[in-house]
């Protein structure tokens, strides 16, 4: 591999219904073998695999990096954020079980827990390695097997997943990977053969997938976009909020669905904020992805970056004011002339009814808005379609807390943004899609219980 910018990487096949049943089926012989095999069984096989990983995790962040245009800095967290994943779910696999509950006169009752069958994940381009380790872990724990379709803007790393689980001993097919677009994900969610859907992508197309599954009473887990809220008091660490700010806009050239791009900064602090986030964010390296020193590569593609433009011209075209950046980037390297970079934006003079501070942009572009009271920025707060993160910084506990409590978000970061420790449940309220990543409760979402009920008298007949 070599960076690439502005030029196909590769070309591959998408999968048609055939191809897309093929992998179902292979998924499914798998899936007999996968599930009667003990927890610690597949705990083992889920280590040897996130051993793989963390031993091979230049290589593959190098290639997520050509993959995906995110930094090789952030890349390498992606993977260990993956392989870490691996581990704590192959850590609960041993674990899953039921309950026993004593009945009258000797009978009792037990709850089963056990997986649904082949599970069908379905990647965004953003975090393509880490999305399918986020899906697969607790899939694979749970008993699953899963077929794997990432975006057709980032179809490398994942194969290079499959090729790991597979080098670590799962069962020829347990997880498959299909290449394709709406089509490819249409076969997958209609094939009679799949029981359950995880998608993480778009409002619209999560929209669609839920209809999909209706159809055929399938659950779904749906991991869609934010217009997330970050709130900075006056009695904040002011250096730590601009940090803070600049974690929760700028990650993956603002490619996230969980950044903080709606920064309420209370008024009194409103000058001294924004002058330094605008001096840190035109310190932003630029450039080659795979230089230690970048710390933004390039967008995903030049449909993409030309969206991002649209949203700055009609934010300052609605009385906003480009404070800096915004403009596009053109490294010095000749052979990068062709990259779909721009420069990290910061916008003032910002309104609540503004297009750029409703609807989500997906790139390097900040919104700042001042408050004047608690109970005003969070009302502000909560007035969107979306729900799936939110940030506070003060240095009042109990305020961050009751702001925490009163924000209507998924998840809420205080006097941090970005973090994801597996540990934590991922995932948000309203539009931003239901069910949950990470976390303990990924284990409701891939599987299911059966109760168990035994008389140990005569049956009591009422006939």
């Amino acid at each position: 591999f070599k960076t690439c910018p502005g030029r196909v990487l590769c070309k591959l096949p998408c999968s048609g219904e055939k191809e897309v049943d093929l992998a179902v089926q292979s998924a499914k012989a798998a899936f007999k073998i996968w599930s009667q095999m003990s927890g610690m069984e597949r705990c083992r096989v889920m280590l040897e695999a996130a051993r793989i990983i963390r031993e091979q995790r230049e290589e593959i962040a190098t290639m997520e990096t050509i993959n995906n245009g995110k930094s090789i800095f952030e890349a390498r967290v992606d993977i260990d954020i993956s392989w870490q994943c691996l581990e704590y779910y192959a850590g609960l696999a041993g674990s899953l079980a039921g309950e026993h509950i004593q009945l009258p006169g000797g009978s009792f009752g037990y709850t089963r827990r056990e997986p649904l069958g082949v599970c069908v994940g379905i990647g965004a381009w953003n975090y393509p390695f880490q999305i399918a380790c986020w899906k697969s872990g607790p899939a694979l724990a749970c008993g699953n097997a899963m077929v794997f379709k990432p975006s057709p803007f980032t179809p490398i790393s994942v194969v290079r997943l499959a090729e790991i689980f597979t080098e670590a001993g799962v069962p020829k097919g347990l997880f498959n990977v299909v290449q394709g677009g709406a089509a490819t994900g249409q076969f997958l969610c209609q094939h009679p053969d799949v029981a359950k859907i995880s998608f993480t992508g778009s409002v619209p197309t999560g929209m669609k997938i839920m209809e999909m599954a209706a159809k055929g009473i399938k659950p779904v887990t749906l991991e869609l976009g934010g217009k997330s809220p970050l709130i900075i008091f006056s009695d904040s660490d002011l250096d730590n909020a601009v940090k803070g700010a600049l974690m929760a806009n700028f990650l993956t050239q603002g490619q996230v669905c969980c950044n903080g791009t709606r920064v309420f900064v209370e008024r009194k602090i409103l000058d001294t904020f924004t002058k330094e986030v605008v001096k840190c964010t035109q310190k932003i390296k630029i450039g080659d992805p795979l230089l230690e020193d970048t710390r933004m590569g390039a967008l995903i593609n030049r449909p993409h970056l030309n969206r991002v433009q649209g949203f700055i011209k009609q934010a300052k075209e609605q009385g906003a004011e480009v404070l800096c950046g915004g403009d596009l980037y053109v490294p010095d390297d000749p052979k990068l002339k062709n990259g779909y970079y721009m420069r990290p934006c910061v916008l003032g003079n910002c309104k609540d009814d503004m297009t750029c501070v409703k609807e989500e942009i997906f790139g390097p572009v900040m919104a700042i808005l001042p408050f004047d009271t608690e109970e005003e920025v969070v009302e502000r707060a909560n007035d969107t379609k979306f729900g799936l993160a939110g940030g506070v910084f003060t240095r009042d506990i109990q305020k961050a807390h009751r702001v925490a409590a009163a924000l209507k978000v998924g998840m809420c970061f205080i006097n941090n943004y970005n973090v994801s420790p597996v540990e934590l449940p991922f995932g948000g309220y309203k539009s931003s899609g239901f069910g949950r990543e990470n976390g303990r409760a990924a284990i409701e979402y891939y599987s299911q219980l059966k109760t168990v009920c035994v008389e140990m008298g005569d049956v009591e007949s009422v006939f």
